[in-house]
């Protein structure tokens, strides 16, 4: 016999392909999505592993910055995100879902494709949370191509490089 209590879901609650077809322009917003993406909004329960700690996300209002962001609030840590500004939308529902948990919440709009910004990143977060204990680098962009050759600078410049010019702040 099968029991489930209210810390797991049944894998039949969950959505199924085939999903229509859905374009958004660069960045897509969650909000948008049909059917919306489960970052644990209802489905993740913490047991308090990062108490007292401080957390940066870059990528933090969608994806798996979301979710990250999400579980480190439920976990007990204090959590500011990193998002491109035409995000804002999607940011201000993972602040009001951190702050839910009764932790600090914020919210850093920029592109991390700029090491001057990545500098300032790294310092207002730590200021606002007062310090910084956990990085997370997970800003990114998924996009097809038919070859890594023709991608291949592209992924070098906008999204090797950037992804660990805020470790250097």
């Amino acid at each position: 016999m099968n029991s489930f209590t209210n810390k797991t879901l049944i894998a039949q609650e969950y959505p199924k392909p085939p999903f229509k077809q859905q374009h958004q322009p660069v960045p897509g917003l969650a909000s948008e999505m049909d059917p919306r993406p489960d970052h644990g909004e209802t489905s993740y329960r913490g047991t308090g592993r990062l108490t007292g700690r401080k957390a940066l996300i870059t990528g933090g209002d969608s994806g798996i910055g979301r979710a990250v962001a999400i579980a480190y609030a439920r976990e007990g840590a204090d959590v500011a995100i990193n998002y491109l500004p035409d995000e804002e939308q999607d940011a201000a529902e993972v602040v009001k879902l951190i702050e839910a948990e009764g932790r600090k919440a914020v919210a850093i709009p920029g592109d991390i494709r700029s090491e001057a910004f990545c500098q300032q990143l790294v310092k207002e977060a730590a200021s606002k949370l007062e310090g910084l204990d956990i990085l997370v680098n997970n800003a990114g962009r998924q996009q097809f191509n038919e070859s890594i050759r023709t991608l291949l600078p592209k992924i070098l410049t906008q999204h090797l490089r950037p992804t660990f010019m805020p470790c250097s702040g």
